[in-house]
């Protein structure tokens, strides 16, 4: 698995079946992670750590959200950028108000792992939900 394409994959596959251990295992140690400008979790940009993208945005999404999902649905890859096109899908645990967002995903690889993230998205649904 060395094609930044396949990395990709293999961590949108892996968030699909909730192995966290193995998303995490893939961000480098340094990784600069960014959440879209104006949503909730952008207020800790840059995420600068596996352990901080996984308790500042893993763990506030699954402490909100039922049945959260990132599914791409076109993944473009050239060199060691990797952007994926997808939508966001959940339930929100309290209200059962339903997330439906569009995403793209800027990843940048480096030794085989993420080291740079950015993502775009309806910030306003997440917002709304959110808080």
């Amino acid at each position: 698995m060395s094609q930044p394409r396949e990395v990709i994959q293999s961590l949108y596959d892996a968030f699909a079946r909730g192995d966290a251990g193995f998303v995490l295992g893939l961000l480098a140690d340094d990784v600069h992670w960014m959440e879209a400008e104006g949503s909730p979790m952008a207020s800790a940009n840059p995420y600068a750590s596996p352990q901080q993208v996984g308790e500042g945005v893993f763990g506030r999404l699954l402490s909100t959200f039922d049945d959260f999902a990132a599914t791409p649905q076109e993944i473009v890859a050239e060199g060691d950028r990797v952007v994926a096109f997808g939508r966001y899908t959940a339930v929100h645990k309290e209200t059962a108000e339903k997330l439906d967002a569009p995403f793209v995903h800027s990843w940048t690889l480096s030794g085989g792992k993420v080291s740079a993230f950015q993502q775009y998205t309806d910030t306003e649904q997440h917002v709304r939900l959110m808080g």
